[in-house]
């Protein structure tokens, strides 16, 4: 089934000041949300968030306390699930165990009550695009994690859904089997232009698949941007410590020097900042540091920010080495660099090195007056 061959165009989502409450708990709070036509859009965020209770209903699992959801032109707001043209692939996969791989992916179309030389051509086309060729006869029981997988993703797609939601469906994956399969599963949703939601709480996988994130926290919409964008510039503290890992250091405003801004930490350490427009009429900031951004070096570094520090601990990570960092003022930093190779010298827990910031990498993710 190539992109070319569905019938079905994707479609564009509006989620309009939806509001989920059950009973005194408001479980989604008031979230507005648009999805472009074929856009991967991940919903990411703790345990209790709201993030797969909003996916409950887009799919019509459950109904908003408040609020609208459209999807193309139609309001579904109040749509059971059967009468939209939505189809959800859940952390279980939910296949019949007692059918064969083929009956489970001609499920939905026989429930549409096809012709069955369409039901098989359509069946063999999905197979053929999730690479399960001469495995239609077997049971779930008789295949990995990764195949049943793969088949509940052929059953969702193959009535040719204007939407396609992913319930954690990875979840249950050894590592590098999901590793492959974010990759075989964004491929096929390029492929087939299929406007698709995603659930996660995983920071990496939401990364490597998302053309868009939406961070969620106590049932809102923390930050939504593209994945690079939401990495590098977190517009909060909640964000920029759950979306991978950060340094949150507290500081004090004193001067500025054009563009930038000086800053004093709580420890009497002082840096140059760029200085964002949200930092006008600000006296404390919040700044978040990625640990790959920490230059280290045993050589002087030529950045905005200079400064001595110690190596306290040392902990090899493969590729990398994950350093602590204590420096002269008492902060602590977290720096992941290159493991040892022939362009980075030895550094060892208990050297004296030196560290840089560049003002860029120092992101305020709080500014108060």
């Amino acid at each position: 089934m190539s992109a070319s061959a569905r019938k079905v165009d994707p479609a564009r989502i509006e989620i309009r000041d939806v509001t989920k409450r059950f009973g005194s708990f408001t479980a989604v709070d008031r979230v507005t949300l648009t999805v472009e036509p074929g856009e991967f859009l991940t919903l990411l965020g703790p345990s209790g968030c709201g993030k797969t209770t909003l996916l409950r209903m887009l799919s019509g699992f459950e109904t908003p306390t408040e609020g609208t959801i459209h999807i193309g032109s139609e309001d579904v707001t109040h749509l059971p699930p059967y009468r939209r043209n939505v189809n959800q692939v859940f952390q279980s996969y939910a296949l019949f165990p007692h059918l064969s791989v083929h009956e489970n992916v001609a499920f939905g179309l026989r429930m549409k009550k096809l012709e069955r030389d369409e039901i098989d051509r359509r069946v063999a086309e999905v197979m053929q695009l999730v690479a399960l060729q001469g495995f239609e006869q077997r049971r779930p029981h008789e295949l990995s994690g990764g195949q049943r997988q793969r088949v509940a993703l052929a059953r969702a797609i193959v009535p040719e859904p204007e939407v396609l939601l992913l319930d954690e469906p990875l979840s249950a994956l050894d590592a590098k089997l999901r590793r492959a399969m974010q990759i075989e599963l964004k491929r096929l949703q390029r492929q087939l232009g299929l406007t698709t939601v995603f659930v996660t709480h995983d920071q990496e996988e939401a990364l490597t698949l998302s053309d868009r994130i939406a961070v969620m926290n106590a049932g809102r919409i923390e930050q939504l941007g593209t994945a690079s964008f939401v990495y590098h510039q977190p517009s909060t503290p909640f964000v920029a410590d759950f979306l991978g890992e950060a340094n949150l250091l507290q500081a004090e405003i004193v001067g500025r020097e054009g563009e930038a801004a000086r800053v004093r930490t709580q420890q009497g350490w002082e840096l140059t900042i760029a200085a964002p427009e949200n930092l006008n009429g600000a006296k404390r900031v919040v700044i978040s540091i990625r640990p790959e951004k920490v230059l280290v070096s045993k050589q002087r570094i030529e950045a905005g920010n200079v400064f001595p520090a110690r190596v306290a601990e040392e902990l090899f990570q493969g590729a990398t080495d994950r350093l602590t960092l204590q420096t002269s003022g008492g902060v602590k930093l977290t720096a992941i660099v290159a493991n040892e190779s022939a362009i980075r010298e030895a550094i060892h827990e208990g050297d004296e090195v030196f560290c840089g910031l560049h003002e860029d990498d120092l992101v305020v993710v709080r500014a108060d007056e």
